[in-house]
């Protein structure tokens, strides 16, 4: 992820800025700062180089089919339309309701026998 030299580099700068009494302290403190930058990088989320360059280029091909696909859509809506047969004759074909629902009669054995 991170080039090794570069945390060496790193840490070995923040070593020497510390105050006399705290460099003397040796290789352990130089350790110590290495492994805790390496930490902290690792726990942001970063991509390398190769992984951003890859993705910049995959978003520049789908700009262009964007661009292209807008061209092609422009050019779509600028054409005349002409009506098809069959949309234009089903577009005024009138609409017929359903005859409504009649109520149900009487049964037979319901009527008064008088």
């Amino acid at each position: 992820m991170i080039d090794a030299k570069k945390i060496e580099q790193l840490a070995r700068q923040i070593h020497e800025s510390m105050p006399k009494g705290i460099r003397e302290l040796g290789d352990d403190v130089e350790k110590k700062i290495r492994q805790t930058i390496q930490a902290q990088l690792t726990r942001l989320d970063v991509v390398n180089r190769e992984e951003f360059d890859v993705q910049t280029q995959v978003l520049l091909r789908t700009r262009e089919k964007l661009a292209a696909l807008e061209q092609r859509l422009t050019a779509l809506e600028n054409q005349p339309a002409a009506p098809t047969a069959s949309v234009a004759g089903a577009a005024t074909a009138p609409v017929t309701q359903a005859p409504a629902a009649q109520a149900p009669s009487e049964p037979d054995n319901a009527k008064d026998p008088a």
